[in-house]
C-alpha cells in the first residue's frame, strides 16, 4: 500500500464533498461558473428607515438646493462615537451619528412637495452612511399622542421625542390652537433649539405677516404665538415652496 507523504500535494477539497456540494447547488439552480451579478451592496440604515417611511415617499429624494446643502452640512458636522478626549481607547470608532446642527422649516402652500422633501432628507443621510435615529409626525398626531390618558406617561413620551437626534414635525399650524399646544410647541422646540438638534419642520403657513399679503391669510405666527415663532427662527433655515399641488397633477 502506498501511504501520502508530507510533501505530496493534497487536494484542497476531496472528490466526495465536491460532488456534494455540485448536487446541492445544482438543486437550487446555482450554476458555479457563472459570473456573480454586480448589484449595489445595501445599506443597512436606508433599508431599515424604509420600512418607517409612509409608502408615498419611500423612493423620495431632496431637490431643493438649500434641502440638499442642509443634508451636506448635517453629514458634515455628524460625530463619530468615543472619538474624545475623554476616552481615546474605549470602544471604537464605529460609524458616524447624526449630532448637532441647523434646522429646516419648510413652508408652502398645499402639495407643492414639503413633506417630500422632507423624507428625502431622511433618506439622503441615511444613504450618505450617516447613523441616524429619528421620529416623524404630525403636529396633530404628536398633540393626541401627548393628552393624557390612563396608562401613559406624556412626559417620558414628550422627553423621547424631545431628544431624538432628527425630528420631523410635519404640518405644523394646520392642527386648531391652544394654551396647551403652544406650550407643548414651546417645550420641544426650545430644547432642541437650545441644544441645536436638527430638526426638520414644515408647514402650510408662511412665517409672518407681510404688507403683500392678503389681511385674512393665517400666518404661523398666528397660530403658534411669538415665543414659538422666535425660536423658529433662530434655529432654522427657512425654505419657501411655490408651485401647483402635486395631488391635483397626479390624476
Amino acid at each position: 500500500m502506498t501511504r501520502a507523504r508530507l510533501s505530496d500535494p493534497q487536494p484542497a477539497v476531496s472528490d466526495r464533498l465536491r460532488a456534494r456540494l455540485a448536487a446541492k447547488l445544482a438543486e437550487r439552480g446555482i450554476d458555479p461558473a457563472s459570473p456573480v451579478p454586480d448589484t449595489p451592496e445595501p445599506i443597512p440604515a436606508l433599508e431599515a428607515a424604509q420600512a418607517r417611511i409612509p409608502v408615498d415617499y419611500r423612493s423620495a429624494t431632496p431637490t431643493h438646493p438649500d434641502v440638499i446643502r442642509w443634508v451636506r452640512t448635517i453629514v458634515d458636522s455628524s460625530a463619530v462615537p468615543y472619538a474624545t478626549d475623554l476616552n481615546p481607547h474605549y470602544g471604537s470608532a464605529g460609524r458616524r451619528q447624526v449630532a448637532h446642527g441647523p434646522s429646516l422649516l419648510l413652508w408652502g402652500s398645499t402639495g407643492v412637495g414639503k413633506t417630500h422633501e422632507a423624507y428625502g432628507a431622511i433618506r439622503a443621510l441615511t444613504a450618505a452612511g450617516c447613523g441616524v435615529r429619528w421620529h416623524a409626525a404630525t403636529a396633530a398626531d404628536l398633540y393626541a399622542e401627548m393628552r393624557p390618558r390612563a396608562g401613559v406617561d406624556p412626559e417620558h413620551m414628550l422627553r423621547r421625542i424631545v431628544r431624538v437626534p432628527l425630528l420631523l414635525l410635519d404640518d405644523l399650524g394646520a392642527a386648531k390652537g391652544s394654551e396647551w399646544t403652544e406650550e407643548l410647541n414651546f417645550r420641544l422646540l426650545n430644547w432642541r433649539a437650545q441644544n441645536h438638534l436638527p430638526t426638520i419642520i414644515t408647514s402650510n403657513l408662511p412665517p409672518v405677516r407681510t404688507p403683500a399679503m392678503d389681511p385674512r391669510q393665517p400666518v404661523l405666527r398666528d397660530k403658534v404665538g411669538d415665543r414659538v415663532l422666535s425660536r423658529l427662527s433662530g434655529m432654522c433655515v427657512p425654505v419657501e415652496f411655490t408651485g401647483p399641488d402635486r395631488r391635483f397633477l397626479r390624476r
